[in-house]
């Protein structure tokens, strides 16, 4: 990026009125992966080093955020009172730190441009003649499913895969995900922060004739230390759900590949793999606790 593209604002027009692009800081918009720290790339795990100021929220996972010395690290995620940091609030400080000099991480789970809101942030300081980088990170819609035994892709089963939110903006007049053509297109479905949703999502998904007895997986803090999974059915999962307590972060696997993992979890190593707490339907969960939501 010269430095002129660094001045230039979203439409193409410098912003050297707005401020003077010498002295300014740079912004590093960085993917942390699903949560364990080894799952850093090189390059992220440098900048996080090297930052002045880390802006995060709670997704990047306990043992990464406590690897940040607390004087440089700045929480923009859940507050107290379960309030959270508003994206405007978050877009405006990183211009803020950046203007005073300062080397910014804005530290994401996962991608950032994987319902990461990293494209906004992106735009926003393009608006505002910020010089910024894309530091991409494994996201956890592979990954996690991956760290549970579960390939997104199996070319005995399913040779598509489609990423979905289940927490869109609130502010959209109706939803932009077409349920009906997700349940048509028989690859797996993966959905991201749709714990809370879970019972509205899979009702959607039978009426638009998705069969009952699709596999279905939910995976609780993949990769964490305290990483859990319940496995069921579209037309059990959400008692499941209930019954082993499963909380977000959490993604869910939807489709023939999420009965992958009953067949090679004896075997599994890694990625938490020893703390896993299995749940189902006929199963008692032996683990649980609060967890931030995506």
């Amino acid at each position: 990026m010269t430095g002129d593209d660094q001045r230039a604002g979203a439409d193409g027009h410098s912003n050297d009125d707005a401020t003077d692009g010498d002295g300014l800081g740079t912004v590093h918009l960085v993917g942390s992966g699903p949560g364990d720290p080894e799952l850093l790339t090189m390059k992220a795990a440098r900048l996080i080093d090297e930052a002045d100021v880390v802006l995060h929220d709670k997704l990047p996972g306990p043992e990464i955020l406590e690897m940040i010395p607390a004087e440089k690290r700045e929480d923009v995620g859940k507050r107290a009172g379960g309030e959270w940091t508003p994206q405007e609030y978050t877009n405006n400080r990183l211009v803020e730190l950046a203007r005073e000099g300062k080397d910014v991480v804005r530290l994401k789970g996962g991608d950032p441009f994987v319902f990461g809101r990293g494209g906004e942030e992106m735009e926003h300081l393009a608006d505002n003649g910020i010089p910024f980088e894309v530091v991409p990170g494994i996201t956890s819609a592979v990954a996690g499913a991956g760290a549970a035994g579960i390939p997104v892709t199996h070319r005995d089963h399913v040779s598509s895969v489609s990423f979905v939110t289940g927490h869109e903006d609130p502010t959209k007049d109706e939803s932009a995900v077409d349920w009906d053509a997700l349940a048509a297109t028989g690859g797996t479905l993966v959905v991201l922060m749709g714990v809370g949703k879970l019972p509205l999502y899979t009702a959607e998904l039978h009426e638009a004739g998705m069969a009952g007895d699709t596999p279905v997986a939910l995976i609780e803090r993949a990769t964490w230390p305290d990483m859990r999974v319940a496995t069921g059915t579209l037309d059990t999962i959400v008692d499941v759900r209930d019954e082993a307590d499963i909380e977000p972060p959490a993604i869910t696997v939807i489709g023939e590949v999420a009965a992958t993992r009953d067949r090679v979890k004896g075997f599994l190593q890694g990625g938490g793999a020893d703390a896993v707490a299995e749940a189902g339907a006929d199963a008692n969960p032996t683990s649980g606790g609060a967890g931030g939501d995506e």
